[in-house]
């Protein structure tokens, strides 16, 4: 059964254009930094400006997302954590459901044949050296919250390049596919115009 379920996995993953962060050796501080950045422990709060515009993203995703995640209070939850958690990051929550469709294609027990895991497909390696031992990558938070930590860490690292970030994310450093699929899949299907009501509740 183990291995029914692990082909699958692999099978839903290849499916997306799931990669695999390579492991580069970190300094004190940065590591330091990045595990304190995935175990801040701080209740959730609401990302968002109003209640009208959480309630005018949240709807407009959450119709882009049903087919893929017919769930809706799932597809919210999932939705609303994406919103912080790419928020707290200082990321575009479009981007990283950009990220989101092209790494796993939504698929939250997705695991790559280099063993990436979850919605962001983040490295297992992510734990051992800036997290905890008992954090799941399958855990919706969790997942999004490396993820969302791992890329902001690399956008740092070049400088604000999203190009170079992105490949870096993917362990495809200077190629151009997965970088392009990414940033496509972030303006045509997860671009985002607020509505009038939304921007006049700002």
């Amino acid at each position: 059964m183990r291995r029914l379920i692990t082909a699958i996995c692999l099978c839903g993953a290849s499916a997306a254009f799931a990669g695999a962060q390579k492991y580069e050796p970190l300094s004190a501080s940065v590591q330091a930094a990045l595990h304190k950045a995935v175990s801040d422990s701080r209740p959730t709060v609401s990302s968002f400006k109003n209640p009208i515009e959480a309630a005018d993203w949240l709807g407009e995703m959450s119709r882009r997302l049903a087919k893929r995640i017919p769930n809706r209070e799932y597809r919210i939850d999932l939705l609303r954590s994406v919103h912080y958690e790419a928020t707290r990051a200082g990321l575009d929550p479009q981007l990283v459901l950009g990220l989101m469709q092209v790494e796993s294609g939504f698929r939250k027990y997705a695991v790559s044949s280099a063993g990436a895991r979850g919605y962001m497909q983040v490295m297992p390696f992510w734990v051992k050296i800036i997290g905890r031992p008992d954090n799941s990558l399958f855990d919706l938070r969790t997942n999004l919250r490396y993820g969302c930590t791992i890329l902001r860490h690399y956008l740092d690292i070049e400088k604000g390049d999203l190009f170079r970030a992105l490949g870096r994310y993917n362990g495809s450093l200077g190629k151009p596919e997965y970088p392009n699929m990414v940033r496509a899949a972030w303006q045509k299907q997860w671009g985002y115009t607020p509505s009038s009501l939304a921007q006049a509740g700002r």
